[in-house]
C-alpha cells in the first residue's frame, strides 16, 4: 500500500494479550483483568488466520509457551511475543528454553524491557537497562537480533521515544488503542481484557469512523512527539 494512503486510511488492527488461563505466579496489583481464558485467544487466532488482525503478547508469561503456542501452531498463525528479560526463568514466566522454542516455531520475539517499570519515570541509567540491556539478554538467549519493543503500561513521552529510537529499535508497540498504518515506526495496539467482547470490539475498531479517528490520532501523536509516522523514529 502507498505509505501516504496507509497514513490517511490506516487498517492494521494489532491486539495484545498478556496472560492466558490460570496464572502460575502472583500477579501484580491491577494485573488480573488482563488475563483471559483460552477461548478468547482462539477467537482472535481465527480472525488472524483470516487476515483481520495481528496478535502480540506482552510480559513473557509461561502461558505464552504452554497455552498460546500450541494454539497458534494448530492454526498456522504467527504472533509477536514481547518478553521481560528480567523475568526469564522465574516461576510463572517464560524460561529461556521456552523462549527459544517460540523462536524456533517461527514466532517473532521483541523486548518488553527488563523489570516492567514505567519508562516515563525511569532515569537514563534505568532506561539503558530497559532498552539496551534487556535486548542484549534476549539476543544472547536467541542468538538472533531483536529489533522491536513494546512499552510497559503504554506509558511513553518524547524522551522515551527518543531513547527508543537511539537504541535502534525498528518498531515500537504501544497500547494507544487505534489502528496502525501498514508501514510505520510507532505501532498502536488494542489491549484484550476479560471484559472485551472480541467480535463486537473488532467490528468497532475497524469501522470507517475508527479509521478516521485513528488517522487523526496517529498524526497528532507524530506531531506531539516530533516524528513522522513514515520514518524510523525521532531524529532518525
Amino acid at each position: 500500500m502507498n505509505p501516504l494512503l496507509s497514513r490517511l486510511w490506516p487498517g492494521r488492527l494489532v491486539v495484545t494479550f498478556h496472560g492466558i488461563g490460570t496464572p502460575a505466579r502472583t500477579l501484580d496489583a491491577g494485573e488480573a483483568p488482563y488475563w483471559v481464558e483460552a477461548p478468547v485467544l482462539a477467537a482472535a487466532i481465527d480472525l488472524a488466520a483470516k487476515g483481520r488482525l495481528e496478535i502480540t503478547f506482552d510480559d513473557g508469561n509461561e502461558s505464552d509457551a504452554r497455552i498460546a503456542l500450541p494454539m497458534l501452531q494448530r492454526a498456522g498463525v504467527t504472533a509477536t511475543f514481547f518478553v521481560l528479560a528480567g523475568r526469564l526463568d522465574k516461576p510463572g514466566s517464560l524460561s529461556r528454553t521456552q523462549l527459544q522454542e517460540l523462536a524456533r516455531a517461527g514466532m517473532a520475539i521483541g523486548s518488553h524491557g527488563h523489570d516492567h517499570v514505567d519508562w516515563t519515570r525511569a532515569d537514563d541509567t534505568d532506561l539503558r537497562r530497559e532498552l539496551w540491556d534487556s535486548r542484549a539478554a534476549i539476543e544472547d538467549c536467541l542468538g538472533a537480533p531483536v529489533d522491536s519493543v513494546s512499552v510497559p503500561f503504554g506509558a511513553f513521552d518524547a524522551r522515551v521515544l527518543r531513547l527508543v529510537a537511539q537504541a535502534g529499535y525498528r518498531h515500537v508497540h504501544t497500547s494507544s488503542g487505534t489502528l496502525a498504518p501498514r508501514q510505520g515506526w510507532l505501532v498502536p495496539r488494542h489491549t484484550i481484557r476479560q471484559d472485551t467482547r472480541l467480535a463486537q470490539a473488532v467490528e468497532a475498531w475497524t469501522s470507517w469512523r475508527a479509521r478516521l479517528v485513528s488517522a487523526l490520532r496517529n498524526e497528532l501523536r507524530g506531531h506531539k512527539y516530533r516524528f513522522s509516522t513514515s520514518t524510523a523514529g525521532p531524529g532518525r
